[in-house]
């Protein structure tokens, strides 16, 4: 069962739409009970930073989050701002991150990449094999809306790479922990594939 974590701060419905058409169940989660029994957890988010650790605290599923994914090593896929929550802290605020993935939350420099944010299709780089990426086109193009990028404290965590300006890491693991900074939902067939995929990790 795909759990999406609904804390109030992201497009809950384009990913029980898209699980939809694929058939393949999923169900929503706004609470802690409503947590028992995933075997999948998407964790979306949109917005600043402190703002969905915030909302996400409120929900009261912070705790029930770490157990499944640090304790049972659940899998879950952060997704934008929920792929920079797994981080251990941010530029963008002040408070902690999640902390499942080591590393800092940086912006980019406005006089390297020209404006901000980030925004429209863009090609990335897998790093290495993983069943996330598993028989998607070689030069997969995904949409980006961001102005800030995870920097990995351990360059190998850095699944895939995209260029704006510089080469930044647009994708991140961790044993059972993904995350990607582009929206899959808004990303069409190459998103579908990679929702596809994630619902089929061991």
């Amino acid at each position: 069962m795909i759990t999406i974590v609904d804390y109030g701060v992201g497009n809950i419905l384009s990913f029980v739409n898209l699980y939809k058409r694929l058939n393949i169940e999923c169900r929503v989660a706004t609470s802690a009970q409503q947590l028992a029994g995933s075997r999948r957890l998407i964790l979306p988010g949109v917005g600043s930073f402190d703002h969905a650790m915030k909302s996400l605290q409120r929900s009261g599923m912070r705790g029930h989050l770490d157990e499944l994914v640090m304790a049972r090593n659940i899998p879950v896929l952060g997704i934008c701002v929920g792929m920079q929550m797994l981080a251990n802290s941010s530029d963008e605020g002040e408070l902690p991150g999640l902390g499942w993935v080591p590393g800092i939350v940086r912006k980019f420099d406005i006089s390297t990449v020209g404006r901000l944010p980030h925004m429209g299709w863009n090609d990335i780089t897998p790093n290495r094999a993983s069943g996330l990426f598993r028989d998607i086109s070689e030069l997969p193009r995904y949409y980006f809306l961001h102005s800030y990028y995870f920097e990995c404290i351990h360059p190998e965590h850095a699944l895939a790479t995209s260029l704006y300006g510089a080469e930044f890491t647009c994708a991140v693991n961790v044993g059972a922990v993904y995350g990607v900074q582009f929206h899959p939902e808004k990303s069409h067939h190459f998103g579908m594939d990679l929702l596809k995929n994630f619902s089929e990790l061991s």
